[in-house]
C-alpha cells in the first residue's frame, strides 16, 4: 500500500551559497533535489510538493526598485503569485524529465494556490516576518519615509511584513482530485497567496506572505500524508544552532518538541516554523516528521540521516 509524504522544499536550498541566484543555477539546483523525490516515487511514496520562495521574491523586489520609473511596481501578493509560478514550473519540468528518464509515466502538474488566513490574525497589524533583500542604512531610512516597515537584521535592514497563520487551502479540493487522480501534484510554493473572505466580495488578497512550512502542514493534513518531509540546507535541527556548543539532534519526541518551543530553542526566523509545523503534524495524527538536507531527500525519509520528530 502506497505512503503519501508532503515534501518542502526550502526556497534558500534552491539558491545555494555563493552562487547569484541564475536561473540557471536554480535549474542546476532543482535537478538535483528532483533526483531524490524520483527515489521516493519509485519506493511506492505519492509525493506533494510544496517550496518556498524567500530569495527569488527578493529578486522580484530589486527588479521591482530598479524599475519603479519605467513599469509600475507589483504589490507584494502578486510577487508571490509570480515566484511560486516561476519555481513552480522549475520543479515541474526537472522531476518530469526525471520520471520519464526512468520510464515513471506520472504526470506533474503546479498549481498556483490561495491560502485563507483570519482578518483578525495580530499578525496583520503587527507585522513580524522579514522579506525581501538586505538595504543600507542609508536606503532604509528613504524607504522608512515613503511608508515601508523596516527592520535590522543581522544582514542589514529589511522591509517587514504581516505573516498570518494560515487556516486552510482554497484549492484543496482541486489538489484532492489531482492526486486521487494520480498526479503528483506541486501547491502553496512560498507559503501560497494569503486571501481573506469577505462578504458580497469572495477571496480578496492581503499584501502579506505565509509561511511555508506551516502551509506545507495544512497541506498534509488535507492529504492525510503519512509523513512531513522539510527539506532546507541543514542536514539536521540543532542544539544551540550557530554557538560553539551546537549539537545534532537526531530523534525528538513530540513532547520534547513542544519542549524546546516553548523555551525559544528553535528561532521564529528559521527553524522555528518547522518545528511548529510538526508539532501541529503529529497532534493532528500525522505517523512522522523528518528535517533534513534537500540533496538527502530518500535518506531521509529512509531514516538514515536528518532529524526525526515522532509523537513518542
Amino acid at each position: 500500500m502506497k505512503k503519501r509524504v508532503v515534501i518542502a522544499l526550502g526556497g534558500n536550498a534552491l539558491i545555494k551559497k555563493g552562487q547569484k541566484g541564475t536561473i540557471y543555477e536554480q535549474f542546476a539546483n532543482t535537478r538535483e533535489s528532483t533526483k531524490e523525490i524520483v527515489k521516493m516515487i519509485k519506493n511506492n511514496y505519492d509525493v506533494l510538493i510544496t517550496h518556498g520562495n524567500g530569495p527569488q521574491v527578493g529578486s522580484i523586489f530589486l527588479q521591482n526598485e530598479a524599475n519603479k520609473n519605467v513599469t509600475p511596481a507589483m504589490p507584494l501578493g502578486i510577487c508571490v503569485a509570480e515566484s511560486e509560478g516561476y519555481i513552480g514550473y522549475m520543479i515541474q519540468q526537472c522531476l518530469a524529465n526525471a520520471l520519464q528518464k526512468q520510464h515513471i509515466n506520472k504526470p506533474v502538474a503546479a498549481i498556483v494556490t490561495q491560502v485563507l488566513v483570519s482578518p483578525k490574525d495580530p499578525d496583520l497589524k503587527n507585522p513580524t516576518k522579514p522579506i525581501g533583500p538586505a538595504y543600507t542604512s542609508q536606503r532604509a531610512v528613504k524607504m522608512l519615509k515613503e511608508g515601508y516597515q523596516m527592520v535590522h537584521t543581522p544582514k542589514g535592514w529589511r522591509m517587514i511584513a504581516p505573516s498570518p497563520d494560515p487556516l486552510t487551502i482554497v484549492e484543496a479540493p482541486i489538489i484532492k482530485k489531482m492526486m486521487e487522480s494520480g498526479f503528483i501534484v506541486i501547491a502553496a510554493g512560498g507559503g501560497g497567496m494569503p486571501v481573506i473572505q469577505k462578504k458580497g466580495w469572495g477571496f480578496d488578497g492581503l499584501e502579506a506572505v505565509v509561511d511555508k512550512d506551516l502551509s506545507a502542514e495544512r497541506l498534509a493534513e488535507i492529504i492525510h500524508a503519512d509523513v512531513l518531509l522539510i527539506l532546507t540546507e541543514e542536514k539536521y535541527v540543532y542544539h544551540n544552532y550557530g554557538s560553539p556548543q551546537q549539537k545534532p539532534i537526531r530523534h525528538l519526541s513530540l513532547k520534547e518538541a513542544k519542549t524546546y518551543y516553548s523555551e525559544g530553542q528553535f528561532p521564529p526566523g528559521s527553524m522555528g516554523p518547522k518545528i511548529l509545523a510538526a508539532i501541529r503534524f503529529l497532534e493532528w495524527g500525522g505517523k512522522k516528521v523528518i528535517i533534513s538536507h534537500m540533496n538527502q531527500g530518500w535518506e531521509a525519509l529512509s531514516e538514515k540521516t536528518g532529524t526525526l520528530i515522532t509523537k513518542k
